[in-house]
This record gives structure tokens, C-alpha cells and sequence, in this order.
């Protein structure tokens, strides 16, 4: 019993060593770079993250039958339809701009 407990003793002061080490080397190292696309407050899902990195990347307007298959998601009436979802949202917010029906870009600085 006495050995066991030794044992123990030893585990848990080896874990406090690894606990200390990890500690001073989460302190040594600065925190990652933020990704490129701009986190947003409530759209915290990946696809809105995807859906503004192609609008970074396109010369002009785009409706969601063109977002679907650049993030990967079919062309089915429901996967376009979740997309269009997620457009009109970001353009009730003004992150982007509803040009005319289903045809969304980005807004003009």
C-alpha cells in the first residue's frame, strides 16, 4: 500500500512539473496571428467566414447559385438556399449589400 502511494506522490509531482513547464510556454509564445477574413460578432459559424472570403476574392456581385459550389457545399435546392439564408442575414447587417433580388456584393467604402 505504502509503495502504491509512493507512486502516486511521484505521479502527481511529475504532473505538477509538466503543468508548470506548459504554463511557462504558453506564456513565452504570443498568440497566432488572426486569419485574414474578419471574425464577426454573431457569425461564428465557418461558412460566413467562406462566404466573405470569396466576396474578398470576386470582382463583383454574386447570388448564392455561385457561392455553393466555391465553398464546397452541392447545387441543391437546400444547400442554396441554406446559402442564400446566410446572405441575407450578413445583408440585414450591412456587411454586405442586396443589389437587387437574390444578387449580393460587397458595400463601396
Amino acid at each position: 500500500m505504502t509503495a502504491r502511494l509512493s507512486e502516486l506522490s511521484q505521479e502527481a509531482e511529475h504532473l505538477r512539473i509538466s503543468r508548470k513547464t506548459l504554463l511557462s510556454l504558453a506564456e513565452a509564445d504570443p498568440a497566432p496571428a488572426e486569419p485574414d477574413a474578419p471574425r464577426l460578432f454573431g457569425f461564428d459559424h465557418p461558412y460566413y467566414q467562406q462566404i466573405l472570403t470569396v466576396f474578398g476574392q470576386a470582382e463583383g456581385s454574386l447570388r448564392a447559385r455561385d457561392l455553393a459550389p466555391a465553398m464546397g457545399l452541392p447545387l441543391t435546392p437546400n444547400g442554396i438556399q441554406n446559402v442564400r439564408a446566410k446572405l441575407k442575414r450578413l445583408a440585414s447587417r450591412r456587411i454586405l449589400v442586396e443589389t437587387e433580388p437574390g444578387l449580393f456584393t460587397q458595400p463601396r467604402p
